[in-house]
């Protein structure tokens, strides 16, 4: 086939070229491939992939067709001037839908105009029919047509309905109102940084496998493709390519974040305990608070008493601080700690405190008799290490193994006094 496939820098789409009549001639399935990839564009001229970074199965199909590479075209957009064009047809499309709408909707209403004439004269809606009648019946046939242009005049408006829910679609697209959401850019910072590092690996691999084979070394990919020169060159320039365009994302959505006064809470100054103001979920209390995120309790509203796991970003505020007291360890060497079942009257694992620290304990698993934990017959061979930890959702301050929540086990003279 003559014809060549190009890299259209300025959509970063893979455009195949090649002519209509060399089209027709391909087979059906060769056909429903392409189909299945590319998006047959009358601008371009040209069919278009679907993808848009990973071009992988687009490139494929190119070679099944025999295409040349024609490289690259066209100059990169920046990752603004790509949101720039996104929200102008964004624009142009909720214009678009709007325009359905408000037709979809002219039309429902001359279709429905003769009944809701009609409808207004009790005569006409409670005349009978008669059979055999001339006038009667055609009073019928009239009747039923306008009941008939009625029923459409509904699909018209479920048309106009649809059309509107478009247009708010596009409109919320061209606003680009996600980017005064901090938890939205703090997301797409983090997976900006975690593709760099991607596409870093990449490249060295590459470059790598590069230097072996301009030595002399024979290199395979995993389908057994002889790797050349041209080919790692190829990868490598993509991989580059790309690691272009995501600095240039992590740039812009970092001046965005910066612009909304950047994360103002982290590790440094928000506390276990602390009563805070979080979007969505209004009055809420730190549980945890790591490195990089927080675990909170929701205590308004009908979620009230349900923890979540969200990125400090999700802090609009400290109501008050209020810092949770240390949790002291509250086991000695020798605690018997036991993994009840639910109802709680019967013991599956019973384990022995061997030490203690002021934040955990070394547990060893013991046997079972009877019921009854036995103290000192250690049946495990591996010490067990938790820490004292206190529950999201209940009181309890102890130490969890398996999921499972472990209890001091109290004999039945100790349970007395």
């Amino acid at each position: 086939m003559m014809g060549k496939y190009i890299l259209n820098q300025e959509t970063q789409k893979i455009e195949l070229h090649f002519d209509k009549a060399e089209y027709m001639a391909l087979s059906d399935s060769i056909k429903s491939e392409i189909k299945s990839n590319f998006l047959w564009s009358g601008k371009a001229g040209a069919w278009v992939s679907r993808s848009i970074n990973n071009h992988w199965r687009a490139e494929q199909v190119a070679k099944k067709l025999n295409l040349e590479n024609g490289g690259r075209v066209g100059e990169r957009l920046s990752y603004a001037e790509e949101l720039e064009r996104k929200s102008e047809r964004a624009e142009a499309r909720a214009e678009r839908y709007e325009q359905y709408s408000g037709n979809a909707e002219k039309r429902a209403e001359i279709l429905q105009s003769d009944f809701n004439k009609y409808r207004k004269d009790l005569s006409w809606l409670t005349q009978p029919i008669l059979a055999g009648h001339r006038g009667s019946q055609s009073f019928a046939r009239h009747k039923e047509k306008v009941m008939a242009r009625y029923e459409r005049g509904f699909e018209e408006y479920k048309k106009s309905n649809y059309c509107q829910q478009r247009a708010a679609t596009a409109r919320a697209t061209a606003d680009n109102s996600k980017l005064k959401n901090k938890i939205y850019l703090y997301n797409r910072i983090k997976e900006c940084n975690k593709n760099i590092k991607v596409y870093q690996d990449h490249i060295a691999s590459y470059e790598d496998a590069l230097y072996k084979v301009q030595q002399g070394e024979q290199l395979k990919n995993y389908s057994g493709e002889l790797l050349t020169e041209e080919l790692l060159e190829q990868r490598i320039a993509e991989r580059l390519n790309k690691y272009e365009r995501e600095n240039d994302k992590l740039e812009f959505f970092e001046n965005c974040l910066s612009e909304l006064g950047g994360i103002q809470f982290s590790k440094e100054n928000i506390k276990v305990g602390y009563i805070v103001k979080i979007k969505r979920w209004g009055k809420c209390e730190i549980i945890t608070a790591g490195p990089v995120n927080i675990t909170y309790k929701i205590l308004d509203g009908g979620a009230a008493g349900g923890c979540l796991t969200d990125p400090y970003a999700v802090i609009e505020s400290i109501i008050e601080e209020k810092e949770t007291p240390r949790i002291e360890n509250p086991f000695k060497v020798g605690d018997i700690l036991c993994h009840f079942n639910i109802s709680g009257n019967h013991i599956i694992k019973a384990y022995q405190v061997i030490k203690t620290t002021k934040t955990g304990v070394k547990i060893l698993q013991i046997a079972v008799e009877n019921g009854v934990p036995v103290p000192d017959k250690f049946i495990g061979e591996v010490v067990i290490q938790k820490k004292v930890v206190q529950s999201k959702f209940s009181d309890f301050v102890g130490i969890y193994h398996d999921n499972w929540q472990l209890h001091k086990y109290i004999t039945k003279e100790e349970n007395a006094i």
